[in-house]
């Protein structure tokens, strides 16, 4: 570590140049703008997503296409960043995380300004395929500069405060597209997704160093990184984390297609309302999250926490399903909404534990072990929403079955893979100790963001 007010220690001598370096500031503040920006990258997803639902229906009606087809711009977005981070994430174990992820926001933004400009339907969906595609490198590179900075329960810690961050993005993101339907059209919604993607990649531009030192990439080429996924989906206990998070997000991406027609077409609430509702859920899933992240990690294991919150998954799912089924009579908003609540909740422990205890089996190669964690959940969630519009606009029954079918085998996935009765009640997937403080910033890396004025 360099001497107090020095700059920043060069720990890879070539790993971060003088204009990556962030300006002098203490170790905090740093430490909270790195943060910041991760954050901002992680709710790049839900920002594509969430702003855009309550056009949904006005969309059909503009290019005169049915519901089914509409939400294939959903699956389009959600495949392309499935199948963009099986290519990012290896291009940043292989060139570092900057360069990739600065350029796939500049593609990202001109793919959100085409998609504002779509005359049909079809255009549209490769549009939208295209945002999925770039848009996946921000996803990706966000978890492999985590796993770059972080090891142990505090890996488990900073995705909770990242779930924070991004969390306001699914809060706001609605409210917005639902307040903007009432001065525009679809389009506008673009056109603010647009002007947000332009900031984020000047911030990233400016304030985001190199963390990961030349020595510790890989030098070789798409065979290379094929054979590190391999070696990856080898491990038993990963391959089972990464299929637990895939259908527990099968599971939130089915309400996340579903619920706009769900709400305003079956239940007859306003986009507004619905944006309201959508935004309540999300408050739940970050509430949920920063209790996973400030009382639970390092006082519950988080195979035990993350069994809990896949039991309640299932059921809110099947509560649901039953009140989809009239089993319960002529059932109301509210209790819909209720269970709704509940499941989206239950998701802040759900998926971040997923996530810490895949990466902590991964050291060497996080960009990849991240894009097997992203493609996976992408993939299956991309499959999920045409499902949820099978039976067309006046059911909620295709939504509930397809998340309680998905968590059922998310369950599945987590006690016949992962095995947790054989995991260390420390929480650590690899059954090594953790330090007494949960674990510490990998120091190399940690290295350089850190300036003490």
């Amino acid at each position: 570590m360099g001497d107090r007010g020095g700059p920043i220690p060069d720990v890879s001598q070539s790993a971060v140049s003088r204009t990556d370096r962030p300006p002098a500031r203490t170790l905090r503040t740093t430490g909270l703008l790195v943060t910041f920006i991760l954050g901002g990258l992680t709710a790049t997803p839900p920002l594509a997503m969430d702003m855009y639902l309550p056009a949904l229906p006005e969309v059909t009606g503009s290019l005169h296409a049915p519901a089914a087809t509409v939400q294939l711009t959903l699956t389009a977005c959600l495949a392309g960043m499935a199948l963009g981070q099986l290519v990012v994430g290896p291009m940043s174990d292989r060139w570092g995380r900057r360069r990739p992820l600065l350029a796939g926001l500049a593609v990202y933004v001109v793919a959100t300004a085409l998609c504002a400009l779509a005359p049909t339907v079809e255009s549209l969906v490769a549009f939208r395929l295209a945002q999925g595609l770039a848009g996946a490198a921000a996803i990706v590179i966000a978890r492999a500069v985590v796993r770059d900075l972080y090891d142990g329960l505090a890996m488990a810690r900073f995705f909770s405060t990242l779930m924070l961050i991004s969390g306001v993005a699914p809060i706001v993101a609605p409210l917005i597209g639902g307040q903007i339907l009432r001065v525009t059209d679809w389009r506008g919604v673009f056109v603010v997704l647009t002007v947000v993607g332009v900031l984020l990649a000047g911030l990233v531009w400016r304030r985001l160093p190199e963390t990961l030192a030349p020595e510790d990439r890989h030098a070789g080429g798409v065979g290379e990184a094929l054979r590190a996924m391999r070696g990856l989906l080898a491990d038993r206990a990963f391959a089972g984390y990464t299929l637990t998070g895939g259908f527990a997000f099968a599971a939130l991406f089915a309400y996340i297609s579903a619920s706009p027609f769900v709400i305003q077409e079956i239940y007859g609430a306003s986009p507004q309302t619905f944006s309201l509702l959508f935004g309540l859920n999300s408050v739940g899933l970050v509430a949920v999250g920063q209790i996973n992240g400030k009382l639970l990690v390092g006082r519950v294991g988080l195979d035990r926490v993350l069994g809990v919150g896949l039991a309640i998954v299932v059921l809110a799912a099947t509560a649901l399903l039953l009140m989809s089924l009239g089993v319960f009579g002529e059932v109301g908003l509210v209790p819909v909404a209720a269970a709704l609540f509940v499941l989206m909740s239950a998701m802040g422990i759900t998926l971040p534990n997923t996530q810490a205890l895949a990466l902590q089996r991964t050291k060497h190669a996080a960009g990849s072990a991240s894009a097997l964690l992203g493609t996976s959940s992408f993939l299956i969630g991309a499959v999920a929403s045409p499902l949820v519009g099978i039976a067309g606009e006046d059911t909620a029954v295709p939504m509930a079955v397809v998340q309680l079918a998905a968590a059922l085998v998310a369950l599945a996935c987590f006690m016949g893979m992962c095995r947790p009765w054989n995991r260390r009640a420390d929480g650590r997937a690899d059954g090594r100790p953790v330090a007494e403080d949960g674990g510490t910033p990998r120091s190399s890396a940690f290295e350089n963001l850190r300036e003490e004025s």
